[in-house]
């Protein structure tokens, strides 16, 4: 997957509180566009295929006790190939001192080296972490986004259908607007996450109204800075020869949200449907089957087990009866 954007590795010193040990301001301003480390095993052994050189180095305790085995010439060959322009930079873990070598060759090509006191596990974890927030992919959808029980509950439909005065409604019945009009979302692993864009943060449009703060009208609480989208509800115009899902065994849709696919039910609005209460409803259904139970499944088990009983109550009855 190709990442958009892109860290300056200034912005990592800051954020973490890196040690630097080499390099000036200029060599603050590499970037890192891949949120994945390296801990350079084989290439210190001076094996270089496959290896993807825009991750940041992390050196650990395996690969500081290996790099005391090499001879000085080793070192600079190996240091020269980790300190490429591709490479970010190095950082070195346990708070341990950094390789004479290794400093030389920084030195002479004002690459960045840092330090930190924590442990490599707990840096990789922290680093990746961030870099995966930082250089997700994203994208912006139309559309409200709304935490229902707990739920992220991403609201779409044409103009005029009514996204805004339904989610006014699911606000006043307590639950925490997310976005409203247009959703930016980002794919964190497998999530995909949703916020407002910062000048549309807390507004509601309501046609007939306007905009209304919805922080002042109904209290900070709600309100909420982003939510993972768990389920969209897609509004449509009634229409009477469409098939609707009606039981709930019907073929699960899905939509398609930056490679991920995100459970979807299309609502049929018309006159004396209330949206915000189906939405609550569909919301707790979706929570009972990640739970283990399908209502829908329950009732067509009911079905079966009816007929089965009926045949068998059949079977029972003489022929002379049925006659």
């Amino acid at each position: 997957m190709e990442y958009e954007g892109k860290v300056m590795i200034s912005e990592l010193q800051s954020y973490f509180k890196f040690e630097q040990l080499s390099g000036n301001e200029e060599s603050l301003n590499r970037w890192v566009i891949v949120p994945d480390v390296n801990r350079p095993g084989l290439e210190l052994a001076g094996f270089y295929k496959h290896t993807e050189p825009r991750r940041i180095v992390i050196i650990g305790d395996k690969e500081q006790a290996y790099i005391d085995t090499l001879s000085v010439e080793i070192q600079r060959e190996r240091f020269e190939q980790l300190t490429d322009g591709y490479t970010p930079t190095i950082i070195l873990t346990h708070h341990r001192e950094c390789p004479p070598v290794l400093l030389e060759v920084a030195g002479y090509k004002n690459f960045p080296i840092f330090r930190t006191a924590m442990t490599t596990s707990r840096l990789m974890v922290d680093l990746i972490s961030f870099l995966d927030e930082r250089l997700a992919p994203s994208d912006s959808i139309h559309g409200v986004l709304i935490s229902v029980y707990g739920k992220g509950v991403l609201i779409c439909g044409e103009s005029g259908m009514g996204k805004s005065e339904t989610a006014l409604e699911l606000i006043r019945k307590g639950h925490i607007l997310v976005a409203d009009d247009r959703v930016d979302v980002v794919r964190v692993h497998n999530s995909i996450i949703g916020h407002s864009p910062e000048l549309l943060q807390g507004m509601l449009e309501i046609r007939g109204i306007g905009i209304i703060d919805v922080a002042k009208m109904f209290g900070a609480s709600a309100l909420l800075p982003s939510a993972p989208i768990d389920l969209v509800v897609s509004l449509e115009k009634f229409d009477s020869s469409a098939e609707y899902a009606r039981v709930g065994i019907e073929t699960e849709q899905f939509m398609h949200i930056l490679e991920v696919d995100v459970p979807k039910i299309v609502l049929p609005v018309k006159e004396g449907r209330t949206i915000a209460v189906l939405i609550e409803s569909a919301v707790t259904n979706f929570r009972l089957k990640e739970m283990g139970f399908d209502s829908a499944k329950a009732f067509e088990n009911r079905v079966y087990d009816y007929i089965e009983r009926q045949n068998a109550a059949n079977a029972a009855v003489p022929e002379t009866e049925k006659e």
